[in-house]
């Protein structure tokens, strides 16, 4: 844990359900341990969504589509949602969702690696969540920059690793050193593109919050 397990319980203690669509989605990827985003990081996703009024978003990392779903929610209606997803076990399932919801016309699942996908894209995006493999978030950040909109927000989810960020790289098991090392380069990226203004928060497993001047 990042901030101590007491404070965070209380505050999501406060939380208000999401919709029916949303609450079920949440429990079955949980009771499957497909990772969502958490309580905490909801609350401020849906505070972002409020006062930025993205009109056109591109989230990297589906998954089951839980945040896609969310974003939808609290975005304004004509707002378009591109999603990218890898992953082909969970591609069906995220697809269902957005059927049910009734978001297929507003959600466009796009199927393949990120960075392929990434390249081929035109236009502007002036909100895009970062919530992939975490060892990749370095290498899409030049197309991100090339996308992202001047006055556009980057959330960048899970980057403080549970607190192991702020580790030794030895200190770290063999397995994630490279995404340890990788990680910091991307934060250190972040904090230096003089394109970006960021902050760095500790919620949930660590969120990067970025503005494109």
């Amino acid at each position: 844990m990042i901030v101590d397990e007491r404070m965070v319980t209380f505050i999501n203690s406060l939380e208000t359900e999401n919709s029916e669509m949303l609450e079920t989605i949440e429990k079955e990827a949980l009771e499957t341990f497909v990772p969502i985003i958490r309580k905490e990081m909801q609350s401020f996703m849906k505070v972002l969504l409020a006062i930025q009024k993205p009109l056109h978003i591109l989230e990297v990392g589906t998954a089951v589509g839980f945040s896609a779903l969310l974003m939808s929610e609290y975005a304004p209606k004509e707002c378009k949602i591109t999603t990218i997803e890898k992953y082909e076990k969970r591609i069906p399932i995220a697809k269902e969702n957005f059927r049910c919801a009734g978001k297929e016309e507003q959600i466009t699942l796009l199927e393949g690696d990120a960075l392929e996908i990434l390249k081929n894209l035109e236009g502007k995006y002036d909100f895009i969540f970062m919530d992939a493999a975490k060892a990749q978030y370095i290498n899409y950040m030049p197309e991100i920059l090339r996308l992202l909109d001047k006055g556009g927000i980057l959330v960048s989810d899970n980057v403080l690793q549970d607190g192991d960020i702020i580790e030794s790289r030895f200190a770290v098991e063999r397995r994630n050193r490279t995404i340890h090392s990788r990680m910091r380069e991307y934060l250190y990226r972040l904090k230096h593109e003089e394109q970006l203004l960021t902050s760095i928060i500790p919620l949930g497993d660590g969120v990067a919050i970025s503005t494109k001047k």
